[in-house]
């Protein structure tokens, strides 16, 4: 009978001060603003999969991410070096693209900075300092000074536009090298 008496206590007590508890008493998550030039989120180490209608088009691999949200977009600034692997609808890779740092917008468009570098798997080589992949049409665009290097020649001019397999490309303002074979040497 006393351990009942106890127990009925101890509840009743244990009710009472549980239930004189406030929300004030109860610590607050910390959400205060720190500004936009402070990422809202980081990765290191990670990866992307870009996929459209169950087929994987592109796999990034990057060193470190780090998101900035300015109004209403959320960017992605890639830095510490990337690596984006260009699928065929088998999953084969197609074209491989390097570089120091990116942005990738809302729309999974990239801006690629710094040694970038695009190699097709027929040996075509872009090298530029900068380079833009519009993910809606699928295609690689730069305003600067590119060289393609391809097995019997070297291209180089300001501006350029490819699909993203280097399959179509073309240059503006070009000047370049190219082995010609004349009829009369064979």
């Amino acid at each position: 009978m006393r351990l009942l008496s106890i127990l009925v206590t101890g509840l009743f007590y244990g009710w009472l001060s549980w239930g004189c508890s406030t929300d004030k008493d109860r610590p607050g998550i910390q959400t205060t603003y720190i500004g936009d030039d402070h990422p809202v989120q980081e990765t290191w180490n990670g990866w992307v999969t870009f996929s459209d209608s169950g087929y994987v088009k592109a796999q990034l691999t990057f060193k470190h991410s780090a998101q900035f949200k300015k109004g209403n977009q959320q960017d992605r600034e890639l830095n510490g070096g990337l690596r984006v692997d260009f699928l065929s609808r088998d999953g084969d890779t197609t074209t491989v693209l390097t570089a120091k740092r990116a942005i990738i917008r809302p729309n999974n468009d990239m801006e690629a900075f710094e040694d970038v570098v695009i190699v097709s798997n027929d040996c075509t080589k872009v090298e530029t300092e900068y380079m833009k992949w519009l993910n809606n049409v699928k295609k690689i665009y730069s305003d600067k000074f590119v060289t393609i290097t391809k097995p019997t020649e070297i291209i180089r001019g300001y501006g350029f536009e490819s699909d993203q397999n280097m399959k179509n490309y073309r240059i503006f303002k070009v000047s370049g090298e190219a082995k010609i074979n004349n009829a009369s040497d064979e």
